[in-house]
């Protein structure tokens, strides 16, 4: 593939719409119409952790993704670790996301059995998924356009009918408190930012591609910073035009669906409809997109032999015609079917900070990459360094400490987070002693290339 095929399937995979539908609106009900600034920090953060994310990934442009950059970085130890980690929640994050989409679409479907829909959406992405990953880039860039027309159209919405001016909404942000708005306090910005961070989550999935991509360790890095921009700008502009062409900024703040509100309101109940199945939709692609991206993270494990060796040689396996990794494919789609019966508050409880675990990661692997020089080689160098690291760390530390004040969700998924990670550290101790102090992650043959090659 080419940098195009790369960037639809990572756009896919972040998926901006189900973003907007489902993460923003908890943001807007925390933030009010300080979601505007609160967008603003966790596109900055977010930019530094794509800077980090395009270094690394240049230096190790490997399917295995994150846990190749960690066990380069920080020590096989704490590479296959982590992939661990990463391997128990394959099941878990596609399930998420295939329950969110069936428990969105009751709204206008109120008998659908959620369940059984996500399993069938867990069915057909991973049937997609043994395509020809060619193939896979064209259905999956089908599907987002009408993902991104959707959110223009909501966009234009916004701006062809504004409620009130950019000033008031940007320079004197409300919320809604007792039932009237009042001035939203920093506090609630702040919190809704630590939200907000994971709603433009995603692009360095493209680094999991990079293997069937042209000149990965050049074309990687930009992949991954085009995607992040491009996200950003579908996911800021409509939520943007919303809070300003928003009639009833209260109604809109206290309400759990907002944009579906909204579109409802100034477009009519059929272009609500039309706006919904789109998202719906959007959720189906990324569902697509995930599952590739989880096969060709059990493929580099099966590379790796982290597994009894049947297991390893199995995941290992191509398909003779369409070169797709089709047993790791059916493997990662066959957890996330499984994962489909896990009680979706469960579900959240289990993923909840795994992310801040792999961002954490990334901001001390790119550091210590830089000084043990294991990524001297990188073709990319993230800008202003160590800005990018030093600025994730310090928001990370932040969004633990919101993390443990949430124990309906956060505090419970800290403790699943520790559980998890201990789990993986004793496999990964258990498969060293079996494999040897020499057991490290592997290389492909010209996938490590010096930066002038």
């Amino acid at each position: 593939m080419k940098l195009t095929g790369v960037l639809l399937l990572t756009l896919s995979a972040i998926t901006p719409a189900a973003s907007v539908y489902v993460i923003l609106p908890g943001v807007i009900q925390t933030a009010g119409s300080g979601t505007i600034i609160s967008l603003v920090v966790a596109s900055v953060v977010g930019l530094a952790i794509a800077f980090i994310y395009a270094e690394l990934a240049s230096a190790y442009p490997i399917s295995g993704g994150e846990y190749t950059f960690f066990g380069r970085t920080l020590g096989p130890l704490v590479g296959f670790a982590y992939m661990g980690m990463n391997a128990i929640s394959c099941g878990f994050a596609p399930a998420v996301l295939a329950l969110g989409a069936g428990n969105y679409l009751r709204a206008i479907w109120p008998d659908l059995p959620v369940v059984p829909f996500a399993i069938g959406m867990c069915g057909f992405a991973t049937i997609c998924g043994v395509l020809n990953i060619r193939t896979n880039a064209v259905l999956t860039g089908l599907f987002l356009a009408v993902e991104l027309i959707a959110l223009v159209v909501l966009a234009a919405l916004g701006f062809l009918h504004p409620s009130r001016g950019v000033a008031e909404l940007v320079l004197h942000p409300v919320i809604l408190k007792g039932g009237v708005l009042a001035p939203a306090p920093i506090a609630a910005i702040g919190l809704a930012t630590a939200v907000a961070i994971f709603a433009f989550n995603g692009s360095g999935a493209a680094v999991y591609f990079s293997e069937e991509m042209h000149d990965a360790p050049r074309r990687v890095a930009r992949a991954i910073v085009l995607s992040f921009v491009v996200t950003v700008a579908f996911e800021f502009i409509p939520t943007f035009a919303v809070l300003l062409g928003a009639p009833d900024l209260k109604a809109l703040i206290a309400s759990p669906s907002p944009f579906s509100d909204f579109v409802a309101l100034r477009g009519g109940r059929a272009l609500n409809i039309a706006v919904s199945l789109g998202v719906a939709l959007a959720s189906v692609n990324a569902l697509i997109a995930i599952v590739l991206v989880f096969a060709r993270f059990f493929y580099a494990t099966g590379r790796d032999r982290a597994w009894p060796a049947p297991i390893s040689s199995a995941l290992t396996r191509i398909h003779p015609r369409l070169h797709s990794p089709w047993v790791a494919d059916l493997t990662a789609g066959g957890l996330a079917t499984i994962g489909c019966f896990v009680p979706f508050h469960l579900l959240l409880v289990l993923t909840g900070t795994g992310v801040v675990v792999m961002y954490a990661l990334l901001c001390i692997g790119v550091m210590a990459g830089r000084r043990n020089g294991s990524t001297a080689h990188r073709a990319y160098h993230q800008p202003l360094y160590p800005v990018a690291p030093v600025l994730g760390l310090v928001t990370l530390a932040y969004v633990l400490y919101t993390d443990w004040l949430d124990t309906d969700v956060g505090r419970p998924s800290l403790f699943a987070t520790v559980i998890t990670a201990a789990v993986a550290f004793a496999y990964c101790i258990a498969m060293r002693r079996r494999r040897g102090p020499d057991w490290d992650i592997t290389i492909p043959a010209g996938e490590e290339q010096p930066a002038d090659a």
